[in-house]
């Protein structure tokens, strides 16, 4: 048994044991509490076996992860900054879909493919861009320069903030289309076994139009 294996099994034990025989709990909550705890380890350990294994296997695509979390922290910091609300809540926006980016990419590396320009020019430029308005809009200077200025990266935040939508919604893209295949064929069973009579998926897009 590995290392990882060994520190389960002894937690789930120890979880078992406390109310089973120090608790006078009954048998079967006691052995739920002790497969519960099991299971948690194991989950637990398995998510940093993941990272590990990303960090041993594509050292390249982690550096670039660990580089795009400290910009999506940097434009986190500089929200509470900035004055226009609308502009705001694009960076509030922006900054949820850089998570949700880089936690697809953590768990499928092969989808790095499609991400060049992500990581190596929208996100440094983002930031010098983010940067540079919130100086800016700190001046309260309001010459036609720093007017227009101001409205241009209003204007980029904004389309990025649509941009970076449309980044996270390619990725799921070839899922979806597997999950849509899939459904259909799992319709198609239920229908040949006669177990369903209406037609679910078409009536599902028809409720979408």
């Amino acid at each position: 048994m590995k290392n990882k294996e060994v520190t389960s099994a002894l937690l789930g034990s120890t979880f078992f044991a406390i109310p089973y025989l120090g608790l006078s709990v009954a048998l079967a909550p006691s052995l739920v509490i002790g497969g519960c705890a099991f299971l948690a380890s194991e989950l637990m350990f398995s998510g940093i076996k993941s990272k590990e294994k990303l960090k041993d296997t594509n050292k390249t695509l982690y550096q670039k992860i660990l580089e795009a979390k400290k910009e999506e922290k940097q434009i986190k910091n500089l929200i509470p900054k900035v004055e226009s609300e609308e502009t705001k809540q694009n960076l509030k926006e922006i900054n949820e879909t850089i998570n949700k980016i880089l936690e697809e990419v953590e768990k499928n590396p092969k989808k790095e493919k499609s991400l060049n320009n992500f990581f190596d020019y929208y996100l440094p430029v983002l930031i010098k861009i983010t940067s540079r308005y919130d100086e800016i809009e700190n001046t309260r200077l309001t010459t036609p320069d720093e007017k227009k200025f101001m409205t241009k990266a209003q204007n980029l935040i904004k389309d990025t903030n649509q941009a970076f939508k449309t980044i996270l919604s390619n990725l799921y893209q070839k899922d979806i289309m597997d999950t849509d295949a899939d459904m259909k064929v799992y319709e198609l069973m239920m229908k040949a076994d006669g177990i369903v009579e209406d037609n679910i998926i078409k009536k599902g897009e028809q409720d979408e139009k």
